[in-house]
């Protein structure tokens, strides 16, 4: 009789803790790491000489996208669309980036981010690293800058609270305004800086005259964000609840400043070590994963901002057999594969088949959708309007449900893939790649379509061959621009007039 009880008592307690394990991969921890300035051939496992066994090894275990690309080739809207699922394009930003600390969050109040679909899930979520989508500082009455005070950011009121990633959904923040090449050069916790930015910026570094704090040095910021991360998984991982990790590193954007103990550990020179000292940060946070037994069930995302920045000496890295855009034409800032086309790479022990790759075409507007699908937080009407849940992908690499994708350029260009036809709506790059805009040879056809299942190196422009093709692509895209959304649901309101026609202007 004894045995009987003891056994039905095993049974219910075996089914409880499979059934914990059940309820826990359906709230798994997220990390999603997100370089700046990194293009799709700078990982060892493609084709890139600087060392990357860490994110090698989230490749060997988890899932590669091989088709996977930014919403646009520069960092500020690749960002937006990451965390909201909607096309930068729909914003008040047209082109370019966020360059003055006094400019205005982009993200409105109360915009669904990630974090904020995930907090309804009842997940603790962070933010670690750089932002880029603007902090709503509040400025000095009447001030008038001395002579000393190069650069933007004097006119601010550093002792004051500010609006941060905080207003958007995330429990926490610490990281850096916007790249390390702008000011302020200082540290923020929440909504307060850590150091008042009371001198000017080290002139040794090559970057944006402007404030910095006295203690912040722009080589040291990978380390700061590393120790910060582990920190934080080490804490959480004693608590019950879930947590959401976004870690946007500063690297290997300008300047190009690797820490003293990665000088000189690459073939490549500076921008080797950088990249290495990436990846090293990406193997600390796996460190601190198995450390704490949170590996299988906690997806590990890794990929960039958008391609390799010219800033890197590119022609000089070929030059060593280092090609950061791969075998794909131009590099940030371009209209071109190399501009937007990103490595993305996601290890999930718990769901996905270790060292597999798809061809899904790809969007990182679609990491909201997911996490959607994954929690079960179903996103409102006008949430994630250009986002296309990648979880069945992760389950069954064949599954493929995203049929096109729209890409934005520095200027403001605009491109529409479908299947492997891709229509670009101006003559060249749409950025800093020959022919730049306002560059174009004369008689140049005003827009380029390419057929990427023959030529991914985009050499050869059949717009003439093709103008149905053409029409037929063109109309697609106005339709998503007219509709404010690009999948099923009701239209939507884009913030500001948009043309699909590039004005070919530089950037």
């Amino acid at each position: 009789m004894y045995k009987s009880i003891i056994a039905v008592v095993v049974l219910i307690l075996s089914q409880n803790i499979l059934a914990q394990k059940q309820a826990d991969t359906s709230r798994p921890n997220i990390i999603f790491i997100f370089a700046d300035d990194m293009g799709i051939g700078d990982v060892s496992h493609t084709t890139g000489k600087a060392a990357t066994p860490h994110i090698d090894r989230i490749a060997a275990e988890g899932i590669r996208f091989t088709d996977a690309h930014t919403s646009s080739s520069v960092c500020t809207p690749s960002r937006y669309s990451l965390l909201t699922g909607r096309y930068n394009w729909r914003t008040s930003l047209s082109k370019g980036v966020i360059h003055e600390p006094t400019t205005k969050p982009l993200l409105k109040k109360e915009e669904t981010t990630v974090a904020s679909l995930l907090k309804k899930a009842d997940y603790h979520t962070a933010i670690i690293g750089k932002w880029h989508l603007g902090i709503g500082w509040e400025l000095l009455p009447d001030y008038k800058k001395e002579k000393w005070q190069l650069g933007g950011g004097w006119d601010i009121d550093y002792t004051k609270p500010a609006i941060t990633p905080t207003s958007n959904g995330f429990d926490y923040f610490y990281g850096i305004a916007a790249s390390l090449d702008m000011p302020p050069y200082a540290y923020i916790e929440n909504e307060n800086v850590t150091e008042l930015p009371s001198v000017m910026n080290d002139p040794k570094i090559r970057s944006r005259k402007g404030p910095s704090a006295p203690s912040f040095k722009s080589g040291e910021c990978l380390q700061v964000f590393a120790e910060k991360s582990v920190n934080y998984i080490n804490k959480r991982a004693g608590e019950k609840e879930p947590f959401f990790l976004y870690l946007p590193l500063t690297s290997p954007h300008t300047p190009i400043v690797p820490s003293e103990k990665w000088r000189g550990k690459s073939e490549l020179g500076p921008y080797g070590d950088f990249l290495m000292e990436t990846d090293w940060v990406v193997g600390e946070v796996l460190k601190a994963l198995d450390k704490h037994h949170l590996a299988e069930n906690t997806i590990v995302l890794f990929s960039t901002d958008n391609g390799c920045s010219p800033a890197a000496k590119i022609p000089a890295l070929q030059k060593k057999g280092h090609s950061p855009s791969g075998n794909l034409r131009g590099n940030k800032a371009d209209i071109y594969e190399g501009g937007h086309r990103v490595p993305f790479i996601i290890r999930w022990p718990e769901v996905i088949e270790a060292g597999t790759q798809t061809d899904r075409l790809t969007c990182m507007t679609d990491f909201i959708a997911t996490c959607s699908d994954i929690t079960g937080v179903k996103l409102d009407d006008a949430s994630g309007v250009d986002a296309i849940s990648f979880l069945s992908t992760l389950k069954n690499q064949t599954k493929t449900n995203r049929e096109d994708i729209v890409h934005h350029s520095i200027n403001g260009s605009f491109s529409i893939r479908k299947g492997y036809w891709k229509l670009a709506l101006c003559p060249g790059s749409g950025g800093w790649s020959t022919p730049k805009a306002g560059q174009s040879p004369e008689g140049s056809p005003s827009v380029q379509l390419f057929d990427l299942s023959n030529d991914i190196a985009e050499t050869m422009n059949l717009q003439g061959k093709y103008p149905e093709k053409v029409a037929e692509l063109t109309k697609l895209l106005q339709s998503y621009v007219d509709k404010g959304r690009s999948t099923p649901g009701e239209i939507q309101k884009n913030d500001r007039g948009v043309n699909i026609y590039s004005e070919d202007t530089p950037q």
